[in-house]
Formats: C-alpha cells, sequence, structure tokens
C-alpha cells in the first residue's frame, strides 16, 4: 500500500527559505516518476516541479531558479529545497506520482511566505 507523508512547511519571510520532504512507502518510489505540487487560496492545483528515477528534473516557470526537486533513495524521500521565496509561493504542497493518481494525496504541508 503507497503512502505519501509530507513535511517541512512553515511560516517564512519573503526571501526566505524552506525545505519540504515527502516520505514515500510502497512501490511507487521505486518505479515512478515523482512531483511536488501546490494548491495556492482560490488556484487549482499545480505541478510546480517533479523528478524522474533517473534523474532528470521539470520545473514551472513560476519557481525555476528557486526550487530545487531531489530523490533520496536510501532514506525513501523526495526533497523539495525552495528559496528566495515570494508571497505567491503560499500554498498547501503535496507531493505524488507524475501525473498524479487520485489515491495517492496525502495531507500536503501548507506554506505560508508572509512579511
Amino acid at each position: 500500500q503507497v503512502q505519501l507523508v509530507e513535511s517541512g512547511g512553515g511560516l517564512v519571510q519573503p526571501g526566505g527559505s524552506l525545505r519540504l520532504s515527502c516520505a514515500a512507502s510502497g512501490s511507487i518510489f521505486s518505479i515512478n516518476r515523482m512531483g511536488w505540487y501546490r494548491q495556492g487560496p482560490g488556484k487549482e492545483r499545480e505541478l510546480v516541479a517533479s523528478i524522474s528515477i533517473y534523474g532528470p528534473t521539470n520545473y514551472a516557470d513560476s519557481v525555476k531558479g528557486r526550487f530545487t526537486i531531489s530523490r533520496n533513495h536510501a532514506k525513501k524521500t523526495i526533497d523539495l529545497q525552495m528559496n528566495s521565496l515570494k508571497l505567491e509561493d503560499t500554498a498547501v504542497y503535496y507531493c505524488n506520482r507524475d501525473p498524479p493518481l487520485q489515491e495517492y494525496w496525502g495531507e500536503g504541508t501548507p506554506v505560508t511566505v508572509s512579511s
């Protein structure tokens, strides 16, 4: 049974940094492309970054150059390093397969960027 648990969110000032982590159990981590998604207030959920099992990454234009996604195969985590955070990065962040599967959505971890 697949389970994804996100952590690392919090309150940060504009320009600050946070590191999110997604702990994955089950077979999904080894065989799929994984992604970080976010849903801001009044917005639809969007894919912000994804990484394949072999390492190639993709980023949404809005986060390119500021966010870095990585995989830790030993720990079975998908991490998202977020730098130079902006007010518009405020959202609940989720990890899931890319493309996502409905049954894999977890609780997410909230990120609030505010001065």
